[in-house]
């Protein structure tokens, strides 16, 4: 259950750090505005917040940003290598990822992996069909490019979420 006066305490520390930075607030005045403001904000926009999945095993998790923060760099190299030589031997491609996640949020955690991986970008998740689109900078085995999403990033956050 959350907190009826902070639902999102990181966000509220957040907004006051923010306020107090951006007003140079060096007055007792402008401190109290910036606490209001860390209390109202996350009040008044918590309908807009879905409510994320219980965290099942924060272990794999940590091993899961290791995997991606590798990942990241790896294909930072790799698309550097491929802008720089050859452009004609890309094999750019959108690529339809069936998903088995059926959780938005979890969906979402997915295609923003997808995107902060360089190479490729998720361009929509159809919660309809549940496929997630992703267009890469090279995909010359479109089926290894959705085998790779699958196994690399959406079965390790289907254990880590339990969904």
């Amino acid at each position: 259950m959350r907190h009826k006066v902070f639902p999102r305490p990181f966000l509220s520390l957040t907004v006051f750090l923010l306020w107090a930075a951006i007003t140079n607030a060096a007055s007792i005045a402008m401190l109290l505005l910036g606490a209001l403001l860390a209390v109202a904000v996350p009040l008044l926009s918590r309908p807009f917040w879905p409510e994320p999945p219980r965290l099942v095993r924060p272990w794999q998790a940590l091993r899961f940003l290791g995997i991606v923060a590798i990942d990241i760099v790896t294909a930072n190299w790799r698309v550097a290598r491929q802008v720089i030589g050859p452009l004609h031997r890309l094999a750019p491609a959108f690529v339809e990822v069936p998903l088995d996640l059926r959780d938005p949020f979890v969906c979402t955690v997915l295609a923003s992996v997808v995107s902060l991986t360089p190479g490729t970008v998720s361009i929509d998740v159809d919660q309809l069909r549940w496929i997630l689109l992703v267009h890469a900078l090279d995909a010359p085995d479109p089926p290894a490019l959705v085998r790779e999403i699958k196994d690399r990033y959406e079965t390790p956050l289907k254990e880590i979420f339990a969904c």
